[in-house]
């Protein structure tokens, strides 16, 4: 379960936490997906952040997208069940965590791509 000052943690990070990215794709992905599968959702918006910084200096591989859709929906749900919230109004408050740090979402790519 979600605490409230871990949710707090999460915006913060998303606003104005550091992140490092690998040069090396394939070391950077290994990194990524350790990342995911350790269940804490700090390590998620890690990926979450990391990915979209990367995304602002490069188009990310399919296999980088598809990791970020999965943080972003892993994030959104897991926060919109803590905060007893829908998913858009957690998306939102998200895109404004990360809009202070000039970043966003890209568009959804589409489930049958």
């Amino acid at each position: 379960m979600v605490r409230n000052g871990e949710v707090q943690k999460i915006l913060d990070y998303l606003t104005d936490g550091e992140c490092a990215n690998n040069s090396d794709w394939k070391y950077r992905f290994k990194e990524n997906s350790e990342k995911m599968r350790t269940g804490s959702l700090l390590e998620v918006a890690a990926v979450l952040k990391s990915l979209l910084v990367l995304n602002t200096s490069k188009p990310l591989s399919f296999r980088e997208k598809k990791m970020l859709e999965r943080a972003r929906y892993l994030l959104v749900s897991e926060l919109a069940m803590a905060k007893n919230q829908d998913e858009g109004q957690v998306e939102q408050m998200l895109t404004k965590a990360l809009s202070k740090s000039k970043l966003r979402f890209p568009e959804a790519i589409p489930a049958d791509a």
